[in-house]
């Protein structure tokens, strides 16, 4: 099945690549991750309105849903621009509160990690490693394990210490957030439903940034294959590097039909909504890192240098298969709920 997108949403397409292309060339982006100062993408990316883009207007958006919100992660992966305040803040919209990170490790599935503890003074306490956009954040939200299940506070950022950790990947940023004694306030949701349905839009939007990835990094292989020569001809023209690009390109078509029946089944939210955002993840992020390692390889010794760009999407589709829990991880997840027996 090939999906396809509506007239508005190609519309929205071919509009945020346009501003992508005028806001963040390769040497932009590049000066943004050497200094590690992404205010000047985000400022201008709040600024211009793409941040409301695929969010309720009850909660502030512009509207659209989770579709959109895909097509702007393929996209903001296509440029590798800085993207994971906009990623943190895409998925924690709890109406009434807006902006805020959850506090989860990016290498779990969201509220897998373990949570922080309220004591008798409902002061929290604990240290959540490694948050997707934890330096960032102006205000979190903790999970919080009670005899109930768990429950979702509020806690603003100078409730909370950072520390920052460096990534291979220099377009997403995490950090260590530390919670001691921190005042919050309790949020009135349902918190299992909203991790799962948080877990299943994370998958989803990783996924497709995967795509966006793949996309970049196979029109940079073909690229070079028809400049590069080998023994006096273009090695364009060689069978394997033919099949090589070829299986690329399945591996990209099939990934960008996945990721948009997948989108759209979770914001249904139907009854395999959450079968499809796990399969996506596992089945997407993994076909990202085999592209980087096929793009490298046609690249040659080039493709190792720091002058060139591959190695920026290389590192970004290798995170993409660890973030969020890897592969392996949401398998058993999709394991666990098919009756097997």
């Amino acid at each position: 099945m090939r999906w396809q997108l509506s007239e508005e949403q190609e519309a929205y397409r071919d509009s945020f690549s346009g501003w992508l292309a005028d806001v963040a060339p390769a040497q932009t982006v590049r000066q943004w991750l050497d200094t590690n100062d992404t205010a000047p993408f985000r400022d201008r990316f709040i600024g211009d309105g793409w941040s409301g883009v695929g969010l309720p207007e009850s909660i502030g958006g512009q509207g659209g849903g989770l579709v959109e919100l895909a097509l702007t992660s393929e996209l903001l992966a296509t440029a590798c621009a800085p993207s994971a305040a906009w990623l943190a803040d895409s998925l924690s919209g709890v109406p009434g509160v807006g902006s805020a990170v959850l506090l989860s490790p990016a290498d779990v599935i969201p509220g897998q990690g373990p949570g922080l503890t309220l004591d008798a003074e409902d002061r929290l306490h604990g240290t959540v490693r490694s948050v997707l956009a934890g330096d960032l954040g102006s205000r979190f939200i903790a999970v919080v394990e009670g005899p109930d299940g768990p429950a979702l506070r509020l806690v603003p950022a100078d409730g909370v210490r950072v520390v920052a950790r460096r990534l291979l990947d220099r377009s997403r940023s995490v950090a260590d957030v530390i919670v001691d004694n921190a005042v919050s306030e309790p949020l009135d949701v349902d918190a299992s439903a909203f991790l799962r349905q948080y877990a299943a839009r994370a998958a989803v939007l990783v996924a497709a940034d995967s795509l966006g990835v793949m996309v970049k990094m196979l029109e940079m292989a073909v690229a070079y294959s028809k400049q590069r020569q080998q023994f006096g001809v273009l090695i364009g023209s060689f069978q394997a590097v033919k099949h090589a690009a070829a299986t690329m390109l399945v591996e990209v078509e099939a990934a960008r039909s996945a990721v948009y029946f997948a989108a759209a089944s979770v914001d249904a939210d139907g009854p395999q909504s959450d079968l499809h955002a796990a399969a996506v993840k596992a089945q997407v992020t993994a076909a990202g890192s085999r592209v980087a390692d096929s793009a490298l390889t046609l690249h040659g010794a080039i493709g190792y240098t720091w002058e060139h760009d591959l190695h920026l999407f290389y590192k970004r589709a290798k995170l993409n298969e660890s973030l969020y829990g890897r592969p392996e991880t949401w398998n058993e997840r999709i394991a666990d709920s098919l009756a097997l027996v």
